[in-house]
């Protein structure tokens, strides 16, 4: 029975988990806010995930601002040929997590405030934002942050 529990306690970190601070119509609250319903989508904001020829990469546009309160679909295309991902939250969070990720490449998030695109693909999280306030987005696959794949994310009190 040990090494069953073994293997549990050292697996939990590989699943992504963000900052949690409660739960709201049965979805998990984080500091940034929460998941959202399509159908109360206030605006949609296009995020492309760019491969420059240089070798940077990037999001487009590089940062953001919301409003507390605001449900947003964030739309994203991946625009390269790598997959890329999009995570948000805040920078303490964001840069743990960075770290876990260059200790475990394989990782696949398990967040909604987290998605995964393969190359030419397209995805989209909708959230709603609840804490105003400055927050990161970045993909942390390894590398990718430091071509320049990191962006600000703002929500304002209104």
């Amino acid at each position: 029975m040990m090494p069953t529990v073994a293997m549990v306690l050292f697996a939990a970190p590989a699943l992504a988990t963000g900052m949690h601070s409660g739960t709201h119509d049965g979805h998990e609250m984080m500091i940034i806010g929460q998941p959202g319903m399509a159908a109360k989508v206030d605006r949609t904001i296009a995020i492309g995930m760019v491969e420059n020829e240089d070798g940077s990469m990037a999001f487009d546009p590089v940062s953001v601002t919301v409003k507390k309160g605001e449900t947003v679909r964030l739309a994203f295309t991946n625009e390269g040929e790598y997959d890329h991902e999009f995570v948000m939250d805040t920078h303490k969070r964001v840069m743990k997590h960075k770290m876990a990720m260059e200790s475990m490449p394989e990782m696949r998030h398990v967040d909604q405030n987290a998605i995964r695109i393969g190359p030419q693909g397209k995805g989209e999280i909708v959230w709603t934002f609840t804490s105003p306030g400055q927050f990161d987005f970045a993909c942390l696959i390894p590398g990718h942050y430091e071509l320049g794949m990191k962006g600000a994310l703002t929500v304002t009190a209104n």
